[in-house]
């Protein structure tokens, strides 16, 4: 690979610089408000010391964010969420803003739910990529299938956007890993993240349950296959007891 591709994880704590040197990563991955609720980003008193690290960073948007929505109530504030995180990550020089591929309602059309996504971009640009993430499940979803997810890159595929690829999701939602990176590119044209996640169940169970290398389902050698495939870089999203051990065979499988 051409670029030096970044290992890391998402820092559970306060002080994402300790827990990166903690794991040996080399990117970390921060939520910047409690990912449960709706509550604006408040300055981190520690962004000094994150920008002096010299990590890749990347901010997850709280989960609550559903751009997709056809209720007001959660479409429009998922917009504003989306405008605010995007403004804090680009305070800690993020590499981008990973964001879940979110779902319409029961009952509605989910190519609504790819429209009101590319009216999110349409109306508004953000200082940080976002990164739009696939699903585990839901048959509701815009990013959890194939077809879904060229559903709603024919309508936001024009615009500045990114495509965060998390393997757990993948396993769960029935895709093949080991295509699933050209499958994927062959759609949205890029992959900008990898979340490189083991799952506690097994393929197709549409359950996101992440688990260690060492404790899942997915076999380790194929989750190593899919970030060296992506080229890019690459987090676990792993039990924090065992990020260093999953951060040291992704980094021990790309460089062999």
């Amino acid at each position: 690979m051409g670029t030096l591709v970044l290992i890391g994880a998402h820092a559970r704590g306060d002080d994402p610089v300790a827990i990166a040197a903690e794991v040996g990563a080399d990117c970390v991955q921060v939520f910047l408000a409690d990912p449960q609720s709706w509550k604006k980003p408040v300055p981190r008193p520690d962004a000094d010391a994150i920008l002096a690290s010299g990590l890749g960073v990347y901010v997850h948007a709280p989960y609550l964010v559903n751009v997709a929505s056809t209720n007001n109530r959660i479409r429009i504030p998922s917009r504003n969420m989306i405008a605010q995180h995007s403004a804090a990550a680009a305070g800690l020089g993020a590499r981008g803003l990973v964001v879940h591929g979110g779902h319409v309602g029961e009952g509605d059309d989910v190519a609504v739910g790819a429209d009101n996504w590319r009216k999110t971009f349409e109306r508004a640009t953000f200082p940080v990529r976002v990164l739009v993430e696939n699903t585990a499940g839901g048959d509701n979803a815009c990013a959890r299938t194939l077809d879904r997810i060229a559903l709603l890159w024919d309508a936001i595929g024009q615009y500045d956007v990114g495509f965060c690829l998390d393997t757990c999701h993948a396993w769960a939602s029935g895709l093949d890993l080991e295509n699933v990176v050209d499958q994927v590119r062959a759609i949205t044209g890029r992959i900008d993240l990898v979340h490189a996640n083991s799952s506690r169940d097994e393929a197709g169970s549409s359950r996101d349950r992440h688990a260690s290398f060492a404790d899942g389902t997915i076999p380790p050698e194929l989750l190593a296959h899919v970030v060296r495939e992506a080229g890019c870089d690459a987090l676990v999203e792993t039990p924090a007891e065992g990020q260093a051990a999953d951060i040291a065979y992704l980094r021990a499988a790309l460089t062999s």
